[in-house]
Formats: C-alpha cells, sequence, structure tokens
C-alpha cells in the first residue's frame, strides 16, 4: 500500500518514510530495499533547493507528493528525495540509506557494484541511487508505480527513531531534521 502521509510536513514525511519499502524494477531484476535514514528539507529551510523558489531544477519538490525528486550534487553523484506536503510548496525528504530486504537484492547491487559489499553501495544517497540504478530518466516520477515504487513498512519490534543533524550541508546544518532507525548497520557515516 502507498503512504498515506506524504502530504504531511516534510519531518512528518522524512521520519514516516522509515521502514517504507522502495522496489526498483531494473535489467529484468527486482530490487527491494528499507528505508533506515532520511532528511527533511523544504523552502523555508536554507539547506533545502526548494528555498530560492520553483525553478527548472527544482520544479519536481513543488509538485504533488509522493514523487521522486532527483538531482546531481557534486557534479558526480545523483540523490533522491521524496516530495512532500502540498503542491506549490516546496517539500520533500531526502534517502539518505536503506537495507536490502532479501539476499537476491543484496546480490544484485554487489554484482552491480563491482562486488563491494552491499552495506557499502546503500549506506549514503548517491551509493543509494547508484547500487539502484536511479537516472535523471526517473525525475518527477510518480512512486506509485514502477519501475521505482514506495509501499508502506513499518518499525520492526525494538527499533526506535532518532533525529540528528543533517549531514553534508553548511546552511542550517544545526537543525535536527536527519531521522535514522538508530543503531541499524546501513545508517550513512
Amino acid at each position: 500500500m502507498f503512504p498515506d502521509f506524504l502530504d504531511e510536513d516534510a519531518e512528518t514525511v522524512a521520519k514516516g518514510l522509515l521502514g517504507c519499502i522502495l522496489t526498483r524494477e531494473l535489467d529484468g531484476e527486482t530490487l527491494t530495499v528499507r528505508i533506515v535514514e532520511t532528511e527533511a528539507y523544504d523552502q523555508l529551510d536554507p539547506a533545502s533547493h526548494a528555498f530560492h523558489g520553483k525553478s527548472e531544477r527544482t520544479r519536481a519538490m513543488f509538485g504533488p507528493s509522493g514523487h521522486a525528486y532527483i538531482y546531481l550534487i557534486y557534479g558526480t553523484n545523483l540523490c533522491m528525495n521524496v516530495t512532500a506536503f502540498e503542491e506549490g510548496f516546496g517539500a520533500g525528504a531526502l534517502i539518505r540509506a536503506a537495507e536490502p530486504m532479501d539476499a537476491r537484492t543484496a546480490e544484485v547491487i554487489e554484482r552491480r557494484r563491482d562486488g563491494r559489499h552491499v552495506k557499502d553501495c546503500l549506506n549514503g544517497p548517491g551509493k543509494l541511487c547508484r547500487s539502484l540504478g536511479i537516472t535523471m530518466d526517473l525525475y518527477g516520477h510518480d512512486l506509485r508505480k514502477p519501475p521505482l515504487s514506495l509501499k508502506t513498512g513499518a518499525l520492526r519490534p525494538a527499533e526506535r527513531i532518532e533525529a540528528t543533524e543533517r549531514i553534508g550541508i553548511t546552511k542550517a546544518k544545526d537543525r535536527p531534521r536527519r531521522f535514522i532507525i538508530a543503531g541499524n548497520p546501513y545508517l550513512s557515516r
């Protein structure tokens, strides 16, 4: 079932995505991962791409919730946000890390990444996009549909969410808008 909380604010969405499932159909394979780390961004946040308003680059963030906002960082890595809140208000949750849901997914990801251990393939937003073959072709993609889809998930017994400072930014870094499943081995840094 598709998450029913994506029309909420970015922080609520970022927390709610923890435990949710991303499924990627790629080269005849179905890869399934569970989201374990996110960061919240919106147009009121100076660290957000949406802070300076809607542009060609950020138009997906201002669109309907539940779509992919994909962008290039450092000229080499792609990252993906799940868009959030109401259409017209730029908001989203960056997917920072995930864990494989099954051995087959882990095996395919390791093969795609030249034998790197799967944990080192999913523990950062750029690595995650590279490992799942998330490209700019999926910019604005409706995550209700293949080949990249999002499904409701849940925390496992004894799992808990922690909020921390965001990683890799300089503006508004101290805001606790990074959300993790505490102690998960697939977290970035």
